[in-house]
């Protein structure tokens, strides 16, 4: 075993990473700044909705190899697991990372191994090693070729929320050390846990390969987008258009959609636009398509409703993707607040069957309030199906109002 191993953040991909860690016979301990979620973990609960990570993490708690703090402790192994958001035009802003870096500096004895799994952009692994040797220069990272005293790597995650718990397993991984050891030494930790075939290369080669896997999802993704404004303005079903078109041996189409959401997909690809402007005209093309279709869903929405007085508008989904609780960078989340924001004479029914209570950018408006399927059926004028969660799959639409389907699942309703 690899003796303690720190996992710093307890998010969406740090707190299954330390469940299977610890599941796999490790001693973890949890990092987080937030109260909610350490005290969530050091009670055997998760704060988030993940299928099967409640058990894991359970297991793991009451087993005594899970634990959660708020200080980053000595280890022997640190995963760095915290967001890369946007920084201003769209490059990666490193301040959690840099942060979690810091904390863990003063605990470095040399020989601990230093894992960036935040997807990164190029050279994010180097610049954690960077920082490291500028506040401890007692300590090596070999990357000059001399002795190593802490190895750094990337291990990007590749898994799919809703799915987590199989994928973190199942799935191949890539691992990128900045030295050839510190890539062994990394596989030989994930290989405690993971089925799949694990990859070795350098840092820069990984990081590139996890930012390529999902700038492949969004440029195919705003194929599907773009046919679909294509299809409407010719007069044609742009759903039953690609099941058709998929009939051919070699075409697979993906569905289209209100946009493209979450913490991968819609952030990653602008890191490679950010790492070279001038060549990645595709991919920043692609960007520039997905991130326009939430405003034609709201121009849908508000035609329909065009002329009414004081409607009421029902948003049916807030996450990112179907069945899950995960609201970041969501493209329904985006729709729901602007249309909020563009009738204001207007309610705005926010079905959302995975969360409690609104997020902070929706419990700010005055006439957005959480509501059932139930309660949508009944008052709403016009609806629009962002996210085709299970229960919307389940039931169907029985309401009286023209239904915005974005997902193609209640085409017969359409108005």
């Amino acid at each position: 075993m690899s003796g303690v191993v720190a996992v710093v953040g307890l998010g969406y991909i740090g707190l299954p990473t330390a469940a299977v860690l610890a599941r796999a016979g490790h001693q973890v301990i949890g990092v987080d700044v937030s109260d909610r979620h350490v005290d969530a973990v050091n009670a055997g609960e998760v704060p988030f909705v993940e299928p099967d990570l409640a058990e894991h993490v359970l297991a793991a708690v009451q087993a005594g190899r899970l634990t959660a703090q708020k200080e980053t402790p000595e280890a022997d192994v640190y995963i760095i697991a915290v967001p890369t958001p946007f920084a201003e035009g769209y490059r990666a802003d490193l301040r959690y990372v840099d942060a979690a870096t810091d904390a863990l500096v003063p605990h470095l004895r040399g020989g601990e191994l230093v894992i960036l799994e935040s997807t990164s952009p190029p050279g994010a692994t180097q610049h954690v090693a960077d920082r490291v040797s500028a506040a401890r220069p007692d300590l090596t990272t070999g990357v000059d070729g001399g002795d190593v005293d802490v190895d750094i790597a990337h291990c990007p995650e590749r898994v799919l929320p809703g799915r987590v718990m199989v994928e973190l397993v199942e799935n191949d991984r890539i691992v990128g050390g900045l030295t050839p050891r510190a890539a062994r030494r990394a596989r030989d930790l994930y290989a405690t846990f993971c089925r799949g075939q694990i990859f070795l290369t350098d840092a820069t080669t990984a990081e590139m390969a996890k930012l390529t896997e999902n700038a492949f999802r969004d440029v195919n993704i705003a194929f599907a987008n773009e046919l679909s404004v294509i299809a409407e303005r010719v007069g044609v079903d742009v759903f039953e258009l690609i099941e058709l078109a998929n009939k051919h041996p070699r075409v697979n189409i993906l569905q289209p959609g209100p946009g493209v959401g979450g913490h991968c997909i819609a952030v990653d690809p602008w890191f490679i636009v950010s790492a070279a402007p001038e060549e990645a005209r595709l991919i920043r093309t692609a960007r520039e398509v997905n991130d326009a279709k939430p405003e034609r869903v709201v121009t849908q929405v508000l035609d329909a409703v065009n002329g009414a007085v004081s409607p009421t508008i029902a948003a049916l989904g807030l996450a990112f993707k179907a069945d899950i609780d995960d609201l970041r960078e969501s493209p329904a989340l985006a729709i729901t607040a602007e249309l909020a924001r563009r009738r204001p004479d207007a309610t705005v029914l926010a079905v959302e069957p995975n969360i409690r209570e609104l997020p902070e950018s929706l419990s700010s408006l005055a006439n957005v309030r959480l509501a059932s399927l139930g309660e949508a059926q009944e008052q709403a004028d016009v609806a629009t199906l962002l996210v085709d969660h299970r229960e919307f799959r389940e039931h169907g639409w029985a309401g009286r109002a023209p239904v915005v389907d974005t997902r193609g699942l209640w085409r017969d309703h359409r108005g």
